[in-house]
């Protein structure tokens, strides 16, 4: 009797468990600090990125189909958290000056 655990169940196992850690993890941070923090993590993302392109170039099989939806994934969560990120920035940034009105704009008059 093999009592040995299969890799794919072994992956699996690890996915599902660190989807719930991720899940508490980010539940227990304010809605205050929840912006930034995800903003912040732009370049682990970035990481991710770069993880799952690697590891699909050596894949072979149903690895490759579960490494084209990482690298799908994980890119529109680095673009989205860019978009974020430049909102959340534009609400610190001043207000931009008004811009001056030529001769032209104003029907020729002065």
């Amino acid at each position: 009797m093999d009592t040995s655990l299969s890799p794919d169940i072994a992956l699996l196992t690890v996915f599902v468990l660190s989807v719930f850690v991720g899940i508490e993890v980010i539940s227990k941070v304010s809605s205050m600090l929840h912006t930034p923090l995800m903003s912040g993590a732009n370049a682990i993302h970035g990481i991710v990125l770069v993880g799952a392109i690697s590891v699909t170039a050596n894949a072979n099989g149903f690895a490759i189909v579960l490494g084209v939806i990482a690298i799908v994934m994980s890119s529109i969560n680095l673009v989205g958290g860019f978009v974020v990120t430049d909102r959340m920035l534009e609400m610190f940034g001043g207000k931009k000056p008004a811009k001056k009105r030529t001769a032209s704009e104003d029907g020729g008059e002065s």
